[in-house]
């Protein structure tokens, strides 16, 4: 089974490796998102089917909940493009077009991302800052591998 990938995979990691390095969190603060602004809305799906068992879905949605930790963190830590993450969390669910009960994994793996975070942090700390880094490095290296391995 091969997966999309006009966009998806390969598209994120382009993201994720334009961020790894190249902004600067020190000394930036934010308040806490609100959860609204923050989440992957769920009700835009209508009721589950089973879900594909494809290869490629557990390395998704990893890299869905890697999406939804660096919109929480990053807003958090009071990058202005944060919301770059949950953009391409939705251009992501957009290009693979997944059928109704992966999309809820999808949604639910970046909204468990999201709030794992939003949950531990309320200001940006040094912490948080090497989370980013963590996820970042992890993010763009998953993203590649997704699509080196399900591309088309």
């Amino acid at each position: 089974m091969r997966l999309r990938v006009s966009f998806s995979a390969i598209a994120v990691a382009a993201i994720f490796s334009g961020f790894v390095g190249g902004t600067d969190l020190h000394a930036q603060t934010a308040e806490t998102p609100a959860q609204e602004e923050g989440v992957v809305n769920a009700e835009e799906t209508p009721a589950a089917v089973v879900p594909s068992d494809a290869p490629y879905m557990k390395s998704l949605n990893r890299l869905a909940s890697i999406l939804g930790s660096m919109h929480f963190l990053r807003t958090l830590c009071g990058d202005p493009q944060a919301a770059v993450w949950r953009e391409k969390m939705r251009e992501l669910i957009e290009a693979q077009a997944p059928n109704d009960a992966d999309r809820r994994h999808l949604v639910a793996s970046f909204n468990s991302g999201y709030r794992a975070f939003e949950s531990t942090y309320r200001s940006c700390t040094p912490a948080a800052r090497v989370a980013v880094n963590r996820y970042q490095g992890e993010g763009a290296t998953l993203a590649r591998e997704i699509g080196a391995r399900y591309g088309n």
